[in-house]
């Protein structure tokens, strides 16, 4: 009995860390991409998947978002590419269900520009 209940206690507690994991695929709120967020090393890094304009083919398999490491839950910081203006930012991404919410910012956080994400697996 000991050890079912060490067992369901284990299981409670990794749960809600399981709910807030931000890898999978992510479809950005302008259609124009996907962006696959896995483990990379201690932290997470996204790449492009697909992108929707065919001249834009060649992103495809572009780290954009590298050295996310968790920051607090559902949060996590490191560095983002914007392959627009091919210039990496501090990055941040937060996860709310099944959205997700990624920032480039500039000057220690006065300018930011942020992007939302929705899971599609």
């Amino acid at each position: 009995m000991r050890r079912i209940l060490l067992v369901l206690s284990a299981l409670a507690i990794t749960s809600p860390a399981l709910a807030q994991q931000a890898t999978g695929l992510w479809l950005r709120e302008n259609g124009a991409s996907h962006v696959r967020i896995a483990p990379c090393g201690d932290a997470l890094c996204g790449f492009v998947a697909w992108v929707k304009d065919p001249e834009r083919a060649g992103e495809i398999g572009l780290k954009v978002f590298y050295d996310m490491k968790p920051a607090s839950p559902g949060t996590w910081e490191g560095q983002a590419f914007n392959p627009e203006d091919e210039k990496t930012y501090t990055g941040k991404m937060v996860l709310e269900g099944e959205a997700l919410k990624t920032s480039g910012c500039v000057f220690g956080g006065l300018i930011c520009k942020s992007v939302n994400w929705t899971r599609l697996k």
